[in-house]
């Protein structure tokens, strides 16, 4: 279905970001891997996808820093010079802390809005004109729940959330009449890498099993009492991409198990 298009999946090497970029390796697209640790990897885990689909894709690495601009530039550099152009941008790179408002590190604070939302900015705006020009593209910014809720202690990320559900409305708006889709899907628990952070945290601080303490984690929010997993929002971010979701616009799409709707 995405034979010869191009997606740029930020903060990818692991977690929601590489499930997302999987799903879109079995489409046929060429993937863009980003982020921080092992690349090598996540780099394997794509190339034998797209061996196996007989695709004839191609991946690639950058190790842009995603709080940086000039580090933001240079990945669109590379993804010009090295695929033609990126097809799909995936705004997934994030990182969190946990503080309430008083006691919130300025640092923490700045690096955060750096990454999980100004970050998204840069990209969008570099990867529009090439877009516009094409006739095609599609922008899926990873928000998450916190884009449509808040939870105390977590400032930073749910102010950089929200502002990434008003960015994908302002982008899709500013696209609306042309082939450019601009969406964002808003997970629930994932268990990534980042959450299990939590999880071992609230196991320590509880003196319980990683595994109660997982159930103590979903049963505070997620109805379904299931993590949503990285290949479900893969699928989903494949939606976005088909011509069924040509007309699919500016939506925060959330999957999280019942929690907005209580």
């Amino acid at each position: 279905m995405l034979k010869a298009k191009t997606a740029l999946v930020t903060g990818s090497t692991s977690g929601i970001g590489l499930g997302i970029a999987k799903a879109l390796a079995r489409q046929g697209a060429n993937i863009i891997l980003n982020g921080f640790g092992d690349s090598e990897g996540p780099l394997k885990e794509v190339q034998d996808i797209i061996s196996s689909t007989g695709s004839g894709a191609r991946v690639g690495y950058h190790g842009a820093d995603m709080g940086k601009a000039a580090d933001i530039e240079a990945m669109f550099d590379y993804a010009t010079q090295t695929f033609g152009q990126v097809d799909i941008l995936v705004n997934n790179a994030g990182i969190q802390h946990v503080a309430n408002v008083q006691d919130f590190p300025v640092e923490r604070w700045d690096a955060i809005i750096a990454i999980n939302l100004t970050s998204a900015f840069h990209t969008s705006r570099l990867a529009l004109p090439p877009m516009q020009k094409a006739g095609w593209g599609r922008i899926i910014n990873i928000a998450s729940v916190h884009g449509l809720v808040g939870s105390a202690g977590k400032s930073a990320y749910v102010a950089a959330k929200h502002g990434i559900v008003g960015l994908t409305k302002v982008t899709a708006l500013e696209n609306a009449a042309s082939g450019i889709t601009c969406n964002a899907i808003c997970p629930g628990w994932v268990l990534t890498p980042l959450v299990q952070k939590q999880v071992d945290a609230k196991a320590a601080q509880m003196g319980v099993s990683n595994e109660e303490a997982k159930k103590l984690l979903l049963g505070e929010k997620e109805p379904s009492m299931q993590f949503t997993t990285p290949e479900e929002l893969g699928e989903l971010a494949v939606f976005f991409c088909s011509p069924a979701a040509n007309n699919v616009r500016g939506v925060a799409w959330n999957m999280d198990g019942g929690w907005v709707a209580q």
